[in-house]
């Protein structure tokens, strides 16, 4: 364990950066090194985080009634089954993530009753997701699910083959199904630079085109504008507009995309 908390993870950095408590030494030294270093990178976290509640809210509109929330990182206000719940009381979930920290504190604070399972499970490992007795228990694959990757895919080498990942699934959820994904994509500015360099000296993983993330969705119907900033994303009433706040160099890190299939 020592040797775990003296490494940042994805988890606990994006928790402490978005006002989370769990974390450790390290994590909090890499947050504050993007806060104090590279004000205004914060953004990238917080705006993600943003645009996938959005993301919740759209597919439970859509009367979608099962989640499943790859590489959920640590408990964020307000949650994914809060969002779902307020739309389906009935509705399942299923949270994974690959850090062992992330999950006994997710079963301490998201796994509230029967319909919700927190699971220690990598997204690179599709078939061993989908066999794990939880996940068939909960979700039902005849009837349509939404699938989450907020920012999990950019972690995923090009030799880990995410696109295979991404279609696993979506060869095995049913029709009016949702995809949801969020990326991670290079910048044009010194800063863009600095920062991109920053997470993959830290964390490893790939900052990709929009043509790459793209292909993530062949075969599906993409909504909305396609692929956008998440800041831009899914713009809901009281959401600044591009003509009054420019997206800043870090915004345009983040793009996010939803799509349905046929």
């Amino acid at each position: 364990m020592r040797a775990r908390q003296s490494r940042p993870s994805v988890a606990r950095t994006y928790s402490y950066i978005l006002g989370g408590r769990d974390n450790y030494g390290a994590d909090k030294d890499l947050g504050d090194s993007f806060k104090e270093d590279l004000p205004g990178s914060e953004q990238l976290a917080i705006t993600n985080r943003a645009a996938v509640i959005r993301a919740v809210r759209t597919v439970a509109k859509a009367g979608v009634r099962q989640v499943i929330d790859m590489g959920c990182g640590l408990p964020a206000e307000p949650n994914v089954h809060e969002v779902l719940r307020q739309y389906h009381p009935d509705a399942t979930i299923v949270y994974l993530d690959n850090d062992p920290f992330v999950a006994p504190h997710g079963r301490a604070l998201l796994a509230v009753d029967n319909n919700i399972a927190m699971l220690e499970a990598d997204a690179r490992e599709p078939q061993k997701i989908f066999d794990e007795p939880e996940v068939q228990r909960l979700i039902d694959f005849d009837q349509p699910v939404a699938l989450l990757f907020s920012a999990v895919l950019s972690f995923v080498e090009d030799d880990e083959d995410p696109a295979g990942v991404v279609r696993f699934w979506t060869d095995r959820v049913a029709p009016g199904s949702y995809v949801y994904i969020s990326h991670f994509r290079p910048g044009e500015t010194r800063e863009a630079a600095a920062t991109e360099r920053k997470i993959l000296e830290a964390f490893g993983g790939r900052f990709r085109s929009s043509a790459d993330i793209l292909a993530f969705f062949d075969g599906l119907e993409l909504l909305d504008e396609g692929l956008l900033p998440c800041r831009q994303w899914h713009p809901e009433a009281g959401m600044p507009t591009t003509e009054e706040k420019e997206l800043t160099s870090w915004e345009e890190l983040i793009v996010a995309a939803i799509a349905r299939k046929a």
